[in-house]
């Protein structure tokens, strides 16, 4: 019969914060395996020990293997289960072969030096990776927790709220919990740009009760967004914007890329509707790029613009799970047909076309790629005072088409 792992949470203070049961089952360990911090902890330990760095598969199958016929405890932070090891291995060797002993959590920690509730807060980690799209995820929420790392440290959090407006949140910044070195206290954001952090750390953000409204829901209004002048007016109109995003079918996690830009109006969209995806506004008019960033830090979308004509500029981005055709330069078909080529499985094309010769064109190329082609004309009416009454003026109708790849139904129809 196999051992099973033993997964042990070790806090701040070490050994003397594990309770009898935990510290038994590491005296009898035959393999210690932790970080090089927590096995610094048991420095007269007689164990083999094992260094958790890179690799860590390769590692896990070296202890699936070891404990046929040893003892292993593995060390962690806290709770081993809270951006953890411990849910890798249980998944990588089934939960039958590990017993968890948790810790407290860091962000049990914090709150508690808070003193505040932890169970309304929305967690975010930058730990180990990009800080990329934050801004989006975080807007208008209550309460943050945030766990970091050396490279994403408060100064690096502070200084990029700070780049899109955020400053209606302060900060809790809680380091070295439970340990001798253990710090804690209140920053605005200003200060936590410049000021000097323990690498252990977490940070809670915390909405001012006196802070304006956050925006909500989608179709922003034309006159919010920053848009070219004395050209003002090149811009996706809201009532057509809604449509064509209801088209792309976005997922939270989606890759878009919006081709075309103009003032970036449906990429701020697009990254509320994908706070957890990749948003990439592709525009040829150096014009158009100023506007792209104050609205990329208006609307707290944090896009990537690039400038280029497409289809260049597509070659180093990811596969797009939706594509946004807002304008093409003459270059249409060929750019339809990198689109299609590039596109994921269940991707989505939407092409906004003002002429006939434009619509005749896309609907050709989508299908000459084998895709299907869903067409809609959209003649919108916006009231208008007249004296004590209302009158609509209408806008430019133009066509949404839809391209999707084709699959069979069950009973061999075609469908999306």
């Amino acid at each position: 019969m196999h051992n099973r792992i033993h997964i042990i949470g070790i806090g701040d203070d070490g050994p003397p914060g594990l309770n009898e049961r935990s510290l038994n089952l590491v005296r009898e360990a035959e393999i210690l395996v932790g970080g090089e911090r927590h096995l610094a902890m048991f420095p007269e330990h007689p164990a083999e020990r094992m260094v958790l760095k890179g690799g860590l598969v390769r590692t896990v199958d070296e202890l699936a293997r070891l404990r046929e016929s040893r003892r292993i405890v593995v060390l962690a932070s806290g709770d081993p289960l809270f951006y953890g090891i411990a849910g890798f291995i249980a998944k990588k060797m089934g939960s039958q072969a590990v017993n968890i002993h948790p810790h407290l959590s860091s962000l049990q920690l914090v709150f508690a030096k808070l003193g505040d509730t932890w169970h309304d807060a929305e967690l975010e980690s930058v730990h180990g990776r990009s800080i990329r799209g934050l801004a989006q995820r975080i807007d208008g929420k209550r309460k943050i927790a945030l766990l970091t790392d050396d490279e994403t440290n408060p100064n690096v959090i502070a200084r990029y709220l700070l780049e899109f407006g955020m400053d209606e949140y302060e900060a809790f910044v809680a380091e070295n919990l439970g340990g001798k070195d253990e710090r804690y206290g209140f920053w605005t954001l200003e200060d936590m740009a410049s000021g000097t952090f323990s690498p252990l750390n977490i940070v809670i953000l915390r909405r001012r009760a006196d802070a304006p409204s956050p925006r909500h829901g989608f179709g922003f209004e034309d006159e919010e967004f920053y848009q070219r002048k004395p050209d003002k007016g090149l811009i996706t109109k809201k009532e057509v914007r809604v449509l064509s995003l209801s088209e792309l079918k976005l997922k939270p996690d989606s890759v878009v890329w919006d081709i075309g830009a103009g003032s970036g109006s449906v990429a701020v969209e697009c990254a509320k509707l994908a706070p957890y995806g990749q948003v990439f506004a592709i525009e040829k008019n150096e014009a158009d790029m100023g506007n792209i960033e104050q609205n990329r830090r208006k609307f707290r979308a944090d896009i990537t613009a690039i400038r280029a004509k497409a289809p260049e500029g597509l070659q180093d981005i990811p596969d797009p799970d939706a594509v946004f055709i807002g304008g093409s330069g003459g270059e249409l078909r060929e750019l339809i047909r990198i689109c299609c080529s590039r596109l994921k499985e269940d991707g989505r094309i939407v092409i906004n076309a003002a002429t006939i010769e434009t619509l005749a064109e896309s609907k050709a190329a989508l299908l000459g790629e084998g895709f299907a082609a869903r067409i809609s004309l959209v003649q919108i009416g916006r009231s208008k005072p007249i004296l004590d009454m209302t009158r609509f003026e209408g806008l430019n109708p133009v066509y949404i088409i839809t391209g999707f790849r084709q699959t069979k139904t069950e009973n061999g129809e075609e469908g999306e």
